[in-house]
C-alpha cells in the first residue's frame, strides 16, 4: 500500500506538476492508494470554496482512509522523535512524525514532498514511494 502525503496532495489539488503529482497520477491508476485521518484533515482545511472542499473530500473518500494515531502508534512515534532529537535532527510537525511512524509500523510506503520526512527514511528505513 502507497500512502500519500498532505504535501503531495496540495500540490495536486492545486494544479502544481512535481514528480510527486505525476508519480500520484500514475498511482491512482494502477496501485491502491491511501491517506491517513490526518492528512484528510490537512488536505481539506486547506479549501477556501467549499464546494472545491467537498470534492475533494468525495475524491479522498474513494480511497483508503488510514486511522494513524492511536495509543500504540502515539508511543512508538514519540520514541522515534527523541531518536532522532537525540541524533540532532528536529522534525518541525507533530503530524509528520505520526504519519511516518505509521508507515514504518505497517510496511507501507510514503510518496511526500515534505522534507521532514527524510530523517525517517535515513534512520529507520521508511520507504519512499518515489524512489521505488
Amino acid at each position: 500500500m502507497i500512502v500519500v502525503d498532505s504535501s503531495v496532495w496540495i500540490d495536486y489539488f492545486n494544479g502544481v506538476q512535481t514528480a510527486q503529482t505525476d508519480a500520484l497520477d500514475r498511482l491512482l491508476a494502477t496501485e491502491p492508494v491511501a491517506l491517513g485521518d490526518v492528512n484528510l484533515i490537512e488536505v481539506l482545511q486547506g479549501f477556501r470554496r467549499e464546494k472545491d472542499a467537498e470534492r475533494a473530500r468525495d475524491l479522498l473518500l474513494g480511497l483508503d482512509i488510514l486511522p494513524m494515531l492511536g495509543t500504540d502508534n502515539a508511543l512508538i512515534a514519540a520514541s522515534r522523535y527523541r531518536l532522532l532529537r537525540a541524533r540532532g535532527i528536529t522534525v518541525r510537525k507533530t503530524n509528520d512524525v505520526i504519519i511516518a511512524s505509521y508507515c514504518l509500523t505497517y510496511g507501507h510506503s510514503l510518496l511526500f514532498a515534505d522534507r521532514d520526512f527524510e530523517p525517517f527514511v535515513t534512520a529507520f528505513g521508511l520507504r519512499a514511494a518515489l524512489t521505488e
